[in-house]
């Protein structure tokens, strides 16, 4: 009987609940998880924030991927290294490399682009007075 009791206290203070929140829901105020604490929820001020961060990565990435055959990560020095392992004889390791190096001979105007689209953020940012990206 106890328990009963109990089991049925317990839902008539959820449906109190629920019924609390459905005309909070009702008023036409959004709920607030539909909101973003600041601005319009698609994280501008943050981006703008971090713009100069991202330009210094992309371009350290670039001088990095364009580097000469001594620069570790270089294209060149990959190529190096895949010429080297056809000449030796080990055909395995060098169709490894060369899909490397492929994969990343792709990623140098895939950064290009994102450095164009970056300063386009950069620029948009300057002019809806976000100075963080200047």
């Amino acid at each position: 009987m106890r328990t009963r009791t109990i089991a049925l206290s317990s839902v008539a203070a959820c449906t109190a609940l629920l019924g609390i929140a459905g005309t909070a829901a009702a008023d036409g105020a959004p709920a607030p998880s539909a909101t973003a604490k600041h601005g319009t929820g698609d994280g501008a001020q943050a981006l703008c924030k971090r713009v100069p961060k991202i330009d210094k990565r992309l371009d350290k990435a670039l001088r990095r991927l364009q580097g000469k055959a001594g620069v570790r990560g270089s294209v060149a020095r990959l190529e190096k290294r895949a010429e080297k392992a056809k000449a030796v004889g080990h055909t395995e390791i060098a169709t490894f490399l060369n899909h490397k190096l492929t994969h990343r001979r792709s990623l140098v105007p895939t950064l290009q682009q994102r450095q164009k689209d970056l300063a386009k953020v950069a620029t948009w940012c300057r002019t809806h007075h976000n100075a963080a990206a200047s």
